[in-house]
């Protein structure tokens, strides 16, 4: 049985918990990207959130529910590092302990962000370990609360902030959108997106953006049914390498989606090159897979407005590197 789903009104709770706190980030153009895909693009820039990603968001706004009990005992999260981050100075803001479950091969770079938050790591192999499975062992060892990283209705309600203040700026800017397109990996952010988009600007068209190799959207969407990877690593978006929509956004996701773009690891760097050369923007390739949707013209920008919602710049230099090598 699926919970209840999160609606417009808690986003707008929200973003009530998250003021003062989550940083109101920008909508930001540039003509030579407009001049690129030939319409106009409007950035919205997570890369410039605390902790570098929207992933604060829901987490604050998780955690800041939690009763008292949990403020001794802590919390638990698995992700490969934004969650992690987020979870990590969320629960340093509210004093409360907090141990990350970590693929060892997440980049270092989301390691020490987590570290230096404060929050404990425990490191597991992504190949032969689940790590909701651990996560739940230590959640019954600490008493603690288990947040996940999106497929629960408070972080897909604090994720949902992000969309309300794109359509709030749009709305005060006299301008509408005639699609956004943002990245998928558990679909939480998305869903809220789609939550706000629905009460705000329904014509809008919401498309999501996808590591090709890890197009469990693509094809849930296709079969009507939640479908899982194959693979559990593999792909340098590695902020997007969830195994399967989560019950609750895609019980969200499924009918307001117009369509989900597949994008190469080849083209999710030349979209984080793009953006240090011509946006001056540091991106990771997960955050940038809606940029290269339409760098590379799977999604149709030419005579429109469009939002691209860049989710996350935590990248380590080795990846950068990557970047140019490739690219050269």
């Amino acid at each position: 049985m699926i919970a209840i789903l999160p609606g417009f009104n808690d986003i707008q709770q929200a973003a009530n918990r998250l003021s003062g706190l989550a940083v109101r980030t920008p909508l930001l153009s540039s003509a030579a990207l407009d001049e690129r895909v030939g319409g106009r693009v409007l950035l919205k820039t997570e890369t410039l959130q605390r902790t570098g990603s929207f992933k604060f968001r829901g987490a604050y706004n998780a955690l800041s529910q939690l009763g008292p009990q949990f403020r001794a005992s802590g919390v638990v999260a698995f992700s490969s590092g934004n969650h992690a981050q987020g979870v990590a100075e969320a629960a340093r803001l509210l004093k409360m302990p907090a141990l990350i479950v970590m693929p060892a091969d997440a980049p270092l770079v989301k390691k020490e962000g987590v570290l230096a938050r404060g929050a404990e790591l425990h490191e597991y192999d992504r190949e032969t370990e689940n790590r909701e499975d651990i996560a739940r062992m230590l959640c019954a060892q600490r008493s603690a609360a288990l947040i996940p990283s999106f497929d629960h209705p408070d972080i897909i309600a604090g994720q949902g902030t992000t969309g309300l203040e794109i359509f709030q700026d749009l709305k005060a800017r006299g301008e509408t959108a005639d699609q956004l397109i943002c990245c998928v990996g558990g679909g939480g952010l998305i869903g809220g997106i789609n939550l706000v988009a629905e009460a705000l600007s329904p014509e809008t068209a919401i498309y999501g953006a996808e590591p090709e190799y890890f197009n469990d959207h693509a094809r849930s969407l296709a079969s009507g049914r939640r479908e899982r990877n194959a693979c559990k690593s593999g792909s340098v978006c590695d902020a997007l390498l969830s195994e399967t929509p989560g019950e609750l956004t895609f019980a969200i996701n499924q009918s307001r989606l117009s369509g989900i773009c597949l994008v190469s690891d080849r083209e999710a760097l030349a979209a984080v090159r793009f953006g240090f050369e011509a946006l001056k923007l540091v991106i990771e390739p997960g955050g940038a897979v809606a940029l290269a949707a339409i760098l590379s013209g799977k999604i149709d920008a030419r005579n429109r407005t469009s939002v691209v919602v860049l989710t996350g710049g935590n990248v380590d230099w080795a990846i950068f590197n990557q970047v140019f090598d490739m690219m050269s």
